[in-house]
C-alpha cells in the first residue's frame, strides 16, 4: 500500500479546524495553553486512556460523552492536569457545557483533556476568558498551534499527517501528540489526537485503535511513569466519502496500515524527545515463540533504569539487556539468545547464546556515540517480533523533574 507522508498534521483531513492560544494556564504568556479541534461534521470517535487507579477528572467525563460513539470537537489545557482536584469533574464537565454554546453543539459531543501539575485546583474562570478566544481564531490550518498549545515539558511538537487510498478515494490521517516525561502507557501514552476524513463506524474505529496501540504507544517509555491523564482520541468525519469501513475486510486493514505508520512516528516522536533525553533507543525482538512474548522484553529493555544510564555513558554494557530481557517474565530459553548493538555507524554482535562473546570494545563505544541507539535481540526460537522504544536517562533528567513544579 502506498502511504505518502504529507504536511498538515491534524487539519490535513478534510474538514478539520483547530487553534492554540495563551490564556492564562501558564505563566509564561509565550507559551500557548489551550488548544481546540472542530470537525465540520459529526465524527466517529474512539478513546484509549490510562490504566493508572489515579486518573484526571477529563477521563471520566470522556468515558461518559463517547459512549455514543459521537464526537464533534476536542478541548485541551495544558499546564494543569485537572487530576486529585475537589472540583475537577465541574470543571471538565463545565468546559464541555462552555465550547458546546459557543459552538452551538451538544457538550457530550466535546471531548476534554488536561495535562501538566497534578493534585492542584484547575480554575473554570480560565477557560471562560480562553474558550471564545481560541474558537476565533480556528484555522484549517491551526495544527501547529494546537501542537503547541498542549506542550508541557517538550522541547518540540510532535505532528504528523499521511494520505493513503481506500478503493481508489484518497483518504488522510494526522496526529498531534505531547508527551517528554511520565511516559510509561499501560494503554496509550501521554496525550494524542488523531483525525482521519475516513469513513468508518466507531465500532471498527475502537477495535483498530486497540489493536494499534499494542505495537506503538504501548511500547514506549521514557522513565517507567504511567500517567493520570494517558489518553489516545481517534475521531474520523467521513468526509473522504470513501466506501464505508464497518468489517474487517480489506479497507479495514489498509487503513490500520495508515494508523500504525502515523503512531509509531508520534511514539518515536515522544521519546526521542523524552526529558533530558540525548539519544532514542530502540530496541527490537526477532524470532520469539509467540508476540507478546517480543513486545515484553523489548518493553523490558527500553525501560531498564542501568541500561538507559549506559546508554547515556556510551558503555557497552550487554549484561544489562540480557538482565533486563532475564526480568522480563517472558517463558523463553536463554541459551539461545543474540545481542547486536547497531547504529549508523556500524552493528556488532556483543552477546551469544545468552553468554559471554569476545567483541571490540572501542567500535561499540564508536557505535554508541551516535543519537540513535539499535539493540537487536534474536531468541532463535520462534517467528514472533516486536519493537520498543525508550531513550537514556541523563542528569538534565532529574533538573527537570526536581523543579517541575516551579
Amino acid at each position: 500500500m502506498d502511504i505518502s507522508k504529507i504536511g498538515g498534521g491534524i487539519c490535513a483531513p478534510k474538514g478539520y479546524m483547530a487553534s492554540g492560544i495563551h490564556c492564562g494556564f501558564r505563566k509564561n504568556r509565550d507559551k500557548k495553553d489551550l488548544g481546540i479541534i472542530v470537525s465540520d461534521k459529526e465524527c466517529s470517535v474512539a478513546a484509549v486512556f490510562t490504566q493508572n487507579k489515579v486518573k484526571g477528572a477529563p477521563i471520566a467525563v470522556d468515558k461518559e460523552h463517547i459512549k455514543d460513539g459521537k464526537i464533534r470537537a476536542v478541548i485541551c489545557n495544558s499546564g494543569n492536569a485537572n487530576t486529585c482536584a475537589v472540583n475537577g469533574i465541574e470543571v471538565a464537565e463545565n468546559t464541555c457545557r462552555l465550547l458546546a454554546e459557543v459552538l452551538d453543539i451538544k457538550k457530550e459531543d466535546v471531548f476534554v483533556s488536561s495535562t501538566g501539575v497534578i493534585g492542584e485546583p484547575l480554575k473554570f474562570e480560565t477557560f471562560e476568558e480562553g474558550v471564545p478566544r481560541a474558537v476565533k481564531e480556528l484555522s484549517y490550518t491551526g495544527s501547529d498551534d494546537f501542537a503547541h498549545a498542549i506542550m508541557t515539558t517538550d522541547t518540540v511538537k510532535k505532528e504528523a499527517a499521511y494520505s493513503f487510498k481506500i478503493a481508489g478515494k484518497e483518504v488522510k490521517i494526522g496526529g498531534v501528540a505531547k508527551g517528554s516525561g511520565m511516559i510509561h502507557p499501560n494503554m496509550a501514552t501521554m496525550l494524542c489526537f488523531i483525525t482521519t476524513d475516513a469513513d468508518i463506524t466507531p465500532e471498527m474505529l475502537q477495535k483498530a485503535l486497540n489493536r494499534d496501540i499494542k505495537d506503538s504507544f504501548n511500547q514506549i517509555s521514557v522513565d517507567g511513569d504511567t500517567s493520570t491523564n494517558d489518553t489516545v482520541c481517534l475521531m474520523a468525519n467521513g468526509m473522504a466519502e470513501n466506501i464505508l469501513i464497518d468489517t474487517e475486510d480489506e479497507n479495514y486493514r489498509t487503513f490500520c496500515d495508515a494508523l500504525a505508520t502515523l503512531t509509531k512516528q508520534l511514539a518515536k516522536g515522544v521519546v526521542k524527545d523524552g526529558e533530558g533525553a540525548t539519544k532514542m533507543i530502540e530496541c527490537t525482538v526477532t524470532k520469539a515463540p509467540d508476540k507478546q512474548i517480543a513486545r515484553r522484553i523489548s518493553k523490558a529493555v527500553i525501560t531498564s533504569t542501568l541500561f538507559k544510564s549506559a546508554i547515556f555513558g556510551e558503555d557497552a554494557n550487554w549484561g544489562r539487556i540480557l538482565c533486563a530481557v532475564g526480568y522480563s517474565g517472558a517463558d523463553f530459553d536463554i541459551n539461545f539468545v543474540d545481542v547486536y548493538l547497531r547504529s549508523k555507524i556500524g552493528s556488532i554482535l556483543v552477546c551469544k547464546d545468552g553468554s559471554y562473546y569476545e567483541f571490540d570494545e572501542d567500535m561499540a563505544a564508536e557505535i554508541l556515540t551516535d543519537d540513535e541507539i539499535f539493540v537487536d535481540i534474536d531468541l532463535n526460537q520462534g517467528l514472533y517480533d516486536a519493537k520498543a522504544w525508550g531513550c537514556d536517562l541523563s542528569y538534565e533528567y532529574v533538573r527537570i523533574n526536581g523543579d517541575y513544579r516551579t
